[in-house]
């Protein structure tokens, strides 16, 4: 009896393992390209850290720098953030490739850059404007940048990301989430020179 017992068990414990493999091998093979991108297995979890911002003064002043690590990122990224007053179109503000390209910091780390795509219309806060993903020029170091410009009126929030490990896809949504967050369009509010002004969003 106890024999019996015992190996019923050990088949029972052998079918669990075995289930739990199976179980676990779906997950695992239903994206081919897990293996080469850890990120597209999982949502990120950003975790975005202030950090000084690591350029010489220019006519734009100074903006706000954060780095979110690559065990929250899925690859380390830099994210640079500041106000452009007066430097956007009053009349259509970010409204096309053009405008974004020209408003826009990426020159901060890249001279060349080669866009992955057509940009993408954004709403930060109240503001509107596009977002973009670019590559180095190069074609080898892997390095990525995710441009970003909102505007109010003639005023222009402009940030871009650089990170060299993780998926645009996944990441994009991310950094503009952030920017989407209470502080960061009260902070844009106030560099507008906007603090007692009303706006919804």
């Amino acid at each position: 009896m106890k024999r019996t017992l015992v190996v019923a068990t050990t088949i029972a414990a052998a079918g669990l393992v075995l289930g739990s493999a199976a179980i676990f091998g779906v997950r695992t093979s239903a994206n081919p390209d897990a293996s080469s991108n850890p990120t597209l297995t999982a949502a990120i979890a950003p975790v975005w850290t202030e950090a000084k911002w690591p350029f010489p003064m220019d006519q734009w002043g100074l903006g706000k720098a954060f780095v979110c690590s690559a065990a929250d990122c899925g690859g380390q990224v830099q994210l640079y953030v500041r106000p452009k007053i007066g430097f956007c179109n009053c009349a259509t503000g970010v409204s096309d490739e053009t405008e974004l390209e020209r408003v826009a910091d990426t020159e901060l780390l890249r001279a060349k850059t080669r866009a992955l795509g057509p940009g993408r219309p954004i709403k930060v806060g109240w503001m509107r404007g596009l977002s973009r993903s670019y590559a180095a020029s190069d074609g080898e170091t892997g390095e990525r940048l995710v441009s970003v410009a909102y505007n109010d009126e003639c005023d222009v929030v402009v940030a871009v990301a650089q990170f060299a490990n993780g998926d645009p896809a996944l990441l994009e949504p991310a950094i503009l989430a952030f920017l989407n967050t209470n502080p960061m369009v009260l902070w844009a509010k106030k560099e507008f020179g906007l603090e007692f002004i009303r706006r919804e969003w």
